[in-house]
């Protein structure tokens, strides 16, 4: 179940990353077309797909160092606790990141 929400989360993460160098490459045509791009992304469903990004990204994050933790520390793994952890981290990540968002829009 880890590696298949470790994998999601990193085919989650490729996805995005066209849409962040799209990004970049409108802020070297310029303020104008980036400040237009960004306005773009004050919809209410991007800031929505913002969370769930950062939660991935915590996800992978999360999993990752799960990963090289079993395989370099020779740690015996404890799946059900180790992996409730990971999704704390992600979950704690997403709520944080989503009371930004709220505290930025007031």
């Amino acid at each position: 179940m880890a590696a298949l929400i470790h994998r999601l989360s990193g085919l989650a993460l490729t996805v995005f990353l066209p849409a962040h160098f799209l990004a970049l490459g409108t802020a070297l045509s310029g303020a104008n077309a980036f400040e237009r791009f960004m306005n773009v992304t004050d919809n209410p469903i991007i800031k929505v797909v913002e969370v769930g990004l950062v939660t991935s990204l915590a996800v992978h994050l999360a999993c990752g160092v799960r990963l090289l933790a079993i395989e370099f520390l020779d740690l015996r793994e404890r799946t059900a606790a180790t992996i409730a952890v990971c999704f704390a981290f992600a979950l704690a990540c997403g709520l944080l990141f989503l009371l930004n968002v709220q505290m930025g829009s007031s």
